[in-house]
């Protein structure tokens, strides 16, 4: 298991869209130990287990369809704005907004790298449904913007994303949009689906080395018992023939 993983985390994903082009799949993994109420937030609006329009919005509390409409390169792109999709709607699937949720800028919880994930906000506790995902590191936004999870797959979709065309407001000249989102299954002690497709095929390689291993061994005694089966008969002649060769010497004395 990375240093950056924990048993804990549950494993969402987008599939993204851009105009008519499929750009791929992003895989997050959610800090659910360290910021449970936000990683529940943002499982559901992944999902869509609420079923249901929004309190406040009142359009359905789910991330399908709904744009990245902004995109800062060398920054950050951001998007779950899923009811006016220009950065100034959205809300969480607890009603409204909701408060920080550890702030502590303490182990994975800070703006470190790329492929940070992060709640955007208005200002102290107004968490709704909308995000980022950091380009490079932000430390200055440490203590201010809840970190709850990171891009674990896809990092390359990001950076395609980072490099479309932007007009006003920083937002795609061509829409980007998530086309379909929901939760990937895992074990308890976490991994995405082709990480476990990676650890079914080491275990095969390894049970294939130890096949072959054993199919060596198997050949080498083989040839040992051949070996000495050889050297038996060699000293059986050897002996036979200092035997004759005995007989004979007698038999001349004799005579």
């Amino acid at each position: 298991m990375c240093e950056q993983s924990k048993s804990t985390d549950l494993h969402v994903y987008f599939n993204m869209k851009q105009g008519n082009q499929r750009l791929g799949r992003i895989v997050m993994a959610l800090y659910a130990s360290e910021v449970p109420k936000t990683v529940e937030n943002f499982r559901r609006l992944c999902t869509n287990e609420n079923n249901g329009a929004g309190a406040t919005t009142g359009v359905p509390l789910h991330y399908k369809g709904c744009p990245f409409h902004r995109v800062i390169p060398d920054f950050m792109i951001q998007g779950g704005d899923f009811s006016k999709k220009n950065g100034t709607g959205g809300e969480s699937v607890y009603g409204g907004k909701f408060k920080d949720e550890n702030l502590s800028a303490t182990g994975r919880l800070k703006h470190q790298g790329a492929g940070v994930l992060s709640m955007a906000n208005s200002g102290s506790n107004t968490n709704g449904s909308q995000f980022f995902i950091t380009l490079k590191s932000t430390p200055h936004l440490n203590n201010k913007h809840v970190v709850f999870g990171r891009v674990i797959e896809g990092m390359e979709v990001v950076r395609e994303i980072e490099k479309t065309r932007v007009g006003a407001q920083d937002r795609p000249v061509t829409e980007v949009y998530i086309e379909e989102c929901g939760q990937l299954p895992g074990p308890p002690g976490g991994g995405t689906s082709s990480e476990k497709e990676k650890k079914r095929k080491r275990s095969d390689r390894d049970s294939d080395s130890d096949s072959d291993s054993s199919d060596s061994s198997s050949d080498l005694e083989r040839k040992k018992k051949k070996k000495k089966k050889r050297k038996s008969k060699k000293e059986k002649k050897d002996k036979k023939s200092k035997k004759d060769k005995k007989r004979k010497d007698k038999k001349d004395k004799k005579e």
